[in-house]
């Protein structure tokens, strides 16, 4: 399609679906596991947003937990970032396997009990948006047991969760590190899942089914641990459909000046940092490994998305979802319509007419391109400088209503002075007349 074909679409008309693991997504934007996704009534929230493609659950524990104490969490607004050590609070895995629950969360309702939901979204005969639950076990024990758990469900329940996402990105097994930072251990995960539940998760392999299958990945800085993970990842791409990637950041300390003290109470003022600063190594996380990765795994990016651009380079590094986390957090699901529209607005003015028009797009760096890049930040600084020229012109030609209403006032106030004068001069003259007279 040319710019200018797609530059004359109504941006509502600029599509922003996707598929990950086989299921269709509405659009390419949905929560991340953690803020506001812990009850039904923040998922519900979540689910009804009209920008949003699906709705993903809490991490998951066996049983629930409260979490660590107060404070845990620290905003900071001038660099956009957010720390917590919030010790993963959540109401348990039964909760966010209650088919219920799952209803209440999808906003189904007594119309539409009896719809057919086995049959799979990318056909469009689903109407309700996927709904993917998030696990976190304590230990790989842990693990197996939530997806057997999974596994059991009745039809009904079953048929209403789309994907599982495992989380590997939380340092949950004691005295081990952040699970998938430590290879051996991470290889080992995936084969027992691989040896005990492979067959419900190969299409056709079994007659109890399990949804599709993927993990959820911390941030990698070294280019030699990106390329190992993705060899295991590879090594089981039978039971993976799909990664998430990134996690928070561990190990960050934001402190207090004012006092001289962490933000945090937990765990020394140790937490994980996430928000603007970490968008350039989840772009890297997801670039490297979309490179490395088998066609068949998906990505879903995170990690630093405030805007419709951030998006937009997510898709262009090869995610083909984008989760939203901190700005969720801040904003509430309002963020999805404001992220969404300026993604629209993106594709529509440089000529896209989808999200699937550029995933896994991005150029190779080019002297050619370097230059066209500098020639367009000119045009659009000209651009800015005399749209502010004629902001400032506009002011100084036609004052503000509020300067107008006062300057009238004063003109008002100074006639009336005239006026009383005058009418004060012409009566002291009647009633007192000069000598002459």
């Amino acid at each position: 399609m040319s710019a200018a074909t797609a530059s004359n679409k109504k941006e509502e008309d600029i599509d922003l679906s996707t598929v990950v693991a086989g299921v269709f997504f509405s659009s390419c934007l949905y929560n991340a596991s953690g803020p506001r996704s812990g009850t039904v009534e923040a998922l519900k929230k979540v689910a009804a947003s009209a920008n949003t493609g699906a709705v993903l659950s809490k991490s998951a524990t066996l049983t629930s937990q409260t979490g660590n104490p107060l404070p845990r969490i620290h905003h900071d607004d001038v660099t956009g970032t957010s720390f917590n050590s919030e010790g993963l609070p959540n109401q348990g895995i039964d909760y966010y396997l209650d088919l219920d629950n799952i209803k209440q969360i999808l906003g189904e309702t007594n119309d539409n009990d009896n719809d057919d939901h086995s049959e799979n979204q990318s056909t469009g005969g689903k109407k309700i948006k996927p709904y993917i639950v998030s696990l976190s076990g304590k230990t790989m024990e842990d693990n197996l047991v939530m997806l057997q758990r999974i596994a059991s469900l009745s039809k009904d329940a079953l048929a209403r969760i789309s994907a599982i996402e495992l989380n590997l990105a939380c340092p949950n097994i004691v005295g081990k590190p952040i699970l998938a930072y430590d290879m051996e251990q991470l290889g080992d995960v995936l084969k027992r899942i691989s040896q005990v539940f492979g067959s419900y998760l190969q299409s056709g392999s079994s007659s109890l089914q399990l949804p599709p299958l993927g993990v959820k990945l911390p941030p990698y800085l070294d280019m030699m641990q990106l390329q190992q993970v993705a060899d295991i990842l590879n090594q089981h791409s039978n039971i993976l459909s799909f990664i998430t990637t990134i996690n928070t950041m561990g190990n960050a300390l934001p402190i207090d000046l004012s006092v001289q003290q962490p933000y945090i109470l937990a765990n020394s003022g140790l937490a994980g940092m996430s928000g603007r600063a970490l968008k350039a190594h989840a772009l890297a996380n997801v670039h490297q490994l979309r490179q490395s990765l088998a066609s068949s795994i998906d990505i879903v990016g995170v990690g630093g998305i405030e805007t419709g651009e951030d998006v937009i380079a997510m898709i262009l590094a090869g995610a083909k979802a984008v989760q939203i986390g901190t700005v969720h957090w801040k904003e509430g699901p309002s963020c999805f319509d404001r992220i969404a529209q300026e993604t629209r607005q993106w594709l529509r003015d440089h000529g896209y007419s989808s999200v699937s028009d550029i995933y896994n797009q991005l150029q190779p760096w080019s002297k050619e391109r370097a230059n066209q890049a500098r020639l367009l930040r000119k045009e659009a600084e000209k651009v800015k400088q005399k749209n502010q020229q004629q902001q400032l012109q506009s002011t100084q030609k036609a004052p503000s209503t509020e300067t107008s209403a006062q300057l009238w006032k004063l003109l008002s106030a100074i006639l009336a002075v005239i006026v009383a004068a005058l009418c004060a001069d012409k009566w002291n003259t009647r009633c007192y007349p000069t000598s002459s007279e």
